[in-house]
């Protein structure tokens, strides 16, 4: 298979380009390459998409597949027309969309029941305006169901693991293996999931080698918080502190800071991370253990000094244990 990865410098698109290559597939990354370098075995077209394509990219023969991880919707389109015009071929579009997309995070429903968000048909800067995000995913997913003659969706959840650059499941991966005290955020019971960013791109590459088409959410099984920290830190005391606690305290939920990474507030996020995980285990998603991702992140950050870890301090969270008790005693 020939592949065209539009990126592949960067986390899950470099992970795809990787695991392409694995398979001894021929794979092209597009990119400026200003922000990382492509896998080895890669060939690298620069390529920056505010402009049209280069030459090399719409001259270099037909692509089997293509995998796009936009989020603007000028970039998919300039995209589509690029290989509209290239030699002949039908590629199969795997495009990387988001469970964003739903308008509803109480609603755990997926591909056809779930509302969407409105569609933003215009590019929009996220740094100015972070919430059309989903908006804009919709509109990419609808240019290239529409364009494309081959093509399927996948909406990745939280996408975790080594190299991940938000931060977020790294609060967690720092903490594999502890056997001290960690704070438990929320309720314990409440639904999470996870999906391991080689995972991800493996299956990515399965749906392009097998031409699968249609709509799926790309997540992992949903699971209770508290299995997702015992994976984590099987050997840990886990002292389980409640939402109103929290928030009193001004800790932030999900990302950032001042937050505790996946703790989200209930109910109103009660669907965001329990998408039902079947139809892509079905489609032929295959997941690793929590654990073993909690291991290997934690690998990657103690082997990468500039690794991003999000959420608060140890200190932090000692100090909120403390007050805790204090609270309660």
């Amino acid at each position: 298979m020939r592949l065209l990865v539009l990126g592949g410098t960067q986390f899950l698109s470099r992970a795809v380009a990787a695991d392409a290559v694995q398979r001894g597939h021929e794979v092209v990354c597009a990119s400026r390459g200003q922000s990382g370098t492509v896998p080895p075995g890669t060939t690298l077209v620069r390529w920056d998409r505010d402009q049209d394509a280069p030459a090399p990219l719409t001259d270099g023969g037909p692509y089997d597949a293509v995998v796009d991880v936009a989020r603007q919707p000028s970039h998919v389109r300039r995209a589509l027309a690029a290989l509209a015009a290239s030699p002949p071929s039908d590629p199969h579009w795997v495009f990387v969309s988001t469970i964003s997309v739903y308008a509803d995070d109480a609603d755990p429903a997926g591909p056809g029941a779930g509302r969407l968000e409105d569609p933003v048909p215009d590019d929009v800067d996220l740094a100015d305006d972070p919430d059309a995000y989903g908006g804009l995913k919709v509109a990419c997913e609808q240019l290239v169901l529409d364009a494309a003659g081959s093509a399927v969706v996948v909406r990745p959840g939280l996408i975790v693991g080594p190299g991940d650059p938000s931060g977020r499941f790294a609060y967690w991966g720092r903490r594999a293996g502890d056997t001290g005290e960690l704070v438990g955020p929320g309720d314990p019971a409440s639904l999470v999931q996870v999906i391991d960013v080689r995972d991800l791109a493996a299956w990515i590459v399965t749906l392009a080698e097998r031409r699968t088409t249609g709509t799926l959410d790309a997540v992992g099984p949903a699971m209770p918080f508290a299995d997702l920290v015992r994976e984590v830190a099987p050997e840990a005391t886990v002292t389980w502190l409640p939402d109103a606690f929290l928030e009193a305290e001004g800790v932030e939920p999900w990302t950032g800071p001042g937050s505790i990474p996946v703790w989200l507030p209930r109910p109103e996020y009660d669907g965001m991370l329990a998408h039902d995980a079947r139809p892509a285990l079905d489609a032929g998603l295959v997941v690793r253990s929590v654990a073993e991702t909690a291991r290997d992140t934690r690998l990657w950050l103690e082997s990468d000094p500039a690794a991003r870890i999000g959420g608060i301090t140890r200190e932090r969270e000692a100090d909120l244990l403390a007050r805790w008790r204090a609270r309660t005693t």
